[in-house]
């Protein structure tokens, strides 16, 4: 298995480009299989989870080409809306799949999805949301197969504005007859992303970005040429790793209003931020300062994908601080990770209390998903020694090639592949 090695305590400094979001981009190559004809999308990552992707499409039929961050999907021919479960349980975010091939072919099949392991993340919602719109569901042994002769709008209430069953409800339902409304939906920018891109095949989608969603039917959507927004979750990793290991970094390619809650928390940090339209500037020295409470919640509140990251950041602040989590129950498998170096952090359920000390030191680590992967390698690079990080595929879900973006901004870190095998 491949490894990074990082030697650590070397402040960042230089640019960066932000790439396109991971997040964004996973439910608008599914959307684009409701209309049948050649979609461009642009500013797509390099990321694992966009490979299973491409595959689960190339397996129903569609045609799909990668040019650089470009890419083309010939989605005019679907030979199934079966989705084959060893390509299913590789990524939870297959799931989005579900409305999309229910709109157009009228029937999809499915399994439980897979993921980082970071806890509960049940797929009821998208299921009930899809049965309120007339599907007929069964679910069997892990199998979950949806049928439904024509979707029907109606309202929705969502018990908890989750960014998945949102989305998946918005791509069934923009070819349903009438209209959909969506109360208690998720606001992240991401959902604002897919309605513009849906809204470009000739979607009409209203009040993304908001708690109430609405969707009146079309008949019909067309293909059409998309570029993806910027991944906040990236941005904000660079600038916890600045804030934790000091220097000057430029971001660049970079939506600043995705980042309110992470700018303001880090500016209480002590760090220095200045923004000037799609460009930030982010520098820091010095200890930083602890932050005395942050709570994980739904956007535009300081987001669950930055916890373990922002947690390194604490973890060497002066004071002490307390961070609580509240959207996944199982995401903060990365503390025992930060105790072995050096980290003084106690955990209460779903609250970790961070003491922070001055210093954290090299050790054999482990991503043991996608985020705390990024936090061990922030930690990393502000260790003292060798840090060896272990499981690296889960950072690669969600990064282009982490440490070649560190290493364009001065750091230490190279990835070590494996021996091949000698012949026998």
């Amino acid at each position: 298995m491949e490894k990074l090695i990082i030697e650590g305590g070397k402040p960042l400094f230089g640019t960066a480009r932000i790439h396109g979001a991971k997040n964004a981009a996973l439910p608008i190559l599914a959307a684009a299989i409701m209309a049948r004809g050649v979609h461009v999308i642009e500013n797509v990552p390099r990321l694992l989870d966009i490979d299973v992707m491409l595959d689960i499409l190339r397996a129903l039929g569609c045609r799909a080409e990668r040019h650089d961050d470009r890419i083309v999907l010939d989605t005019t021919r679907l030979v199934t809306s079966h989705i084959p479960k060893e390509l299913m349980t590789q990524m939870r975010s297959s799931i989005f799949l579900m409305g999309p091939l229910l709109a157009r072919m009228g029937s999809v099949q499915v399994y439980q999805p897979g993921g980082c392991a970071i806890g509960t993340r049940r797929i009821d919602l998208h299921l009930k949301g899809l049965e309120a719109l007339g599907a007929v569901i069964d679910e069997s042994e892990g199998r979950i197969a949806c049928t439904a002769d024509r979707l029907v709008g109606t309202e929705i209430m969502l018990d908890f504005p989750s960014v998945g069953a949102t989305e998946n409800i918005m791509m069934a339902a923009v070819t349903a007859k009438g209209t959909t409304v969506i109360q208690g939906a998720a606001r992240e920018p991401e959902i604002v992303d897919l309605s513009n891109m849906l809204n470009a095949m000739g979607a009409r989608i209203s009040g993304a970005g908001t708690d109430v969603i609405t969707i009146h039917g079309v008949d019909e959507l067309s293909p059409c040429r998309y570029r993806i927004i910027p991944d906040r979750i990236v941005a904000g990793t660079l600038m916890i790793a600045v804030a934790a290991s000091g220097g000057e970094i430029t971001l660049t390619d970079v939506n600043t209003r995705h980042l309110t809650a992470i700018i303001h928390v880090l500016r209480r940090t002590g760090v220095q931020i200045s923004v000037a339209d799609d460009i930030m500037k982010v520098s820091a020295s010095g200890r930083p300062k602890a932050v005395d409470r942050i709570v994980t919640a739904p956007y535009p509140a300081f987001p669950t994908d930055l916890q373990a990251q922002m947690m390194v950041l604490l973890a060497l602040a002066d004071g002490t601080s307390i961070l609580k989590e509240t959207i996944f129950e199982g995401r903060f498998k990365h503390i025992g990770e930060l105790i072995r170096m050096g980290a003084d952090i106690r955990q209460d359920l779903n609250s970790a209390f961070i003491r922070g000390v001055p210093r954290l030191y090299g050790t054999t680590v482990e991503a043991t998903d996608l985020r705390a992967g990024a936090a061990v390698v922030i930690a990393g690079l502000c260790a003292k020694g060798t840090t060896i990080v272990e499981q690296i595929h889960h950072i690669d879900r969600g990064y282009e090639r982490i440490e070649r973006l560190f290493s364009s901004l001065g750091a230490d870190i190279r990835r070590l592949a494996p021996a091949p095998a000698k012949a026998t």
